[in-house]
C-alpha cells in the first residue's frame, strides 16, 4: 500500500490540529489523517517530533514540519493552488503574524486557565481579561479586514485560521459556564466574523460539534490539561 505524500498526525478535538486541517482543506490538498493520543505519545510521534513531542505534525514527502502556525505558513509556501493564506503586503503579513502570536500566547491560554480556576473570584478575573482581549481583537479585525468580511479580506487568510480554529472551544466554554464572549454589542465585527467563519465547510468538516467539545471540557475541567500546539 502506497504511503500518502501528505500525512497529518493529530487528534480531532485539538484546535491546533484543526488549524492545519483548515489550511489543507483551503488549498484542496489530499492528506492522510493519523490519529494520535497527545497524552500517550506513540513512537511515530516521538520520532518525527523528538524536540517538542507534540501534535500536530505535518509530514510532506517524508519530511516532518512541526508547530501549527509554522505548518500553515509551510502549506501556503509549498502549494500554489487555492487562495493565498498569508497577505502579500509585507506590513499586513507582519501584522497578521503579530496578532496570531498574541492569540496563541496571550489570549487563548486564558480559556485554559478559566477551565482550571477553582474560585469564583479567579473565574471573574479571567473572564474580564478574555473580554479585554476580545476588544483588542475587534480593533485588529477592523484594521486587518479593511471593511471586508474576513481578516484576510474577501477570503479567509492566516489570521482567520489562527483565531478561527479556537471558535469551537470558545462556543463550548460559553455553553459550559453560561457566558457569551462574542457579543454583537461589545464586539460586533468579531461576532459577525465568527458566525461567517463557523458556517464555512472548511470549519464544519474538521471541528467537532459544540456538544462533543462541552463533554471534553467538563471531563478536563479542573485538571488543567494542556493542549498540544
Amino acid at each position: 500500500m502506497a504511503i500518502a505524500s501528505v500525512q497529518l498526525l493529530g487528534e480531532s478535538p485539538s484546535p491546533y490540529v484543526n488549524r492545519v486541517q483548515i489550511a489543507l482543506n483551503l488549498k484542496s490538498i489530499e492528506f492522510e489523517f493519523i490519529q494520535e493520543n497527545p497524552y500517550d505519545k506513540s513512537e511515530r510521534l516521538l520520532k518525527v517530533n523528538p524536540v517538542q513531542k507534540k501534535i500536530p505534525v505535518l509530514i510532506h514527502d517524508g519530511k516532518p514540519i512541526c508547530e501549527s502556525l509554522i505548518i500553515v505558513e509551510y502549506i501556503d509556501d509549498a502549494w500554489n493552488n487555492g487562495p493565498p493564506i498569508l497577505p502579500s503586503d509585507p506590513h499586513d503579513r507582519a501584522l497578521a503574524r503579530f496578532w496570531a502570536a498574541y492569540i496563541d500566547n496571550k489570549w487563548f491560554p486564558l480559556y485554559r486557565e478559566l477551565r482550571a480556576a477553582s474560585t469564583e473570584e479567579a473565574r471573574k478575573e479571567l473572564i474580564e481579561r478574555i473580554f479585554e482581549g476580545l476588544v483588542l481583537l475587534e480593533e485588529a479585525f477592523v484594521k486587518c479586514s479593511k471593511g471586508k468580511p474576513f481578516f484576510g479580506g474577501d477570503n479567509i487568510g492566516y489570521l482567520d485560521i489562527a483565531l478561527g480554529c479556537y471558535m469551537g472551544w470558545v462556543k463550548a466554554t460559553e455553553v459550559s459556564i453560561g457566558v457569551k464572549f462574542l457579543d454583537e454589542f461589545k464586539t460586533p465585527g468579531l461576532a459577525e466574523w465568527a458566525d461567517k467563519f463557523c458556517s464555512l465547510n472548511d470549519f464544519k468538516e474538521v471541528v467537532p460539534e459544540t456538544q462533543k467539545l462541552v463533554e471534553i471540557y467538563k471531563m478536563f475541567q479542573g485538571r488543567g490539561k494542556p493542549a498540544s500546539g
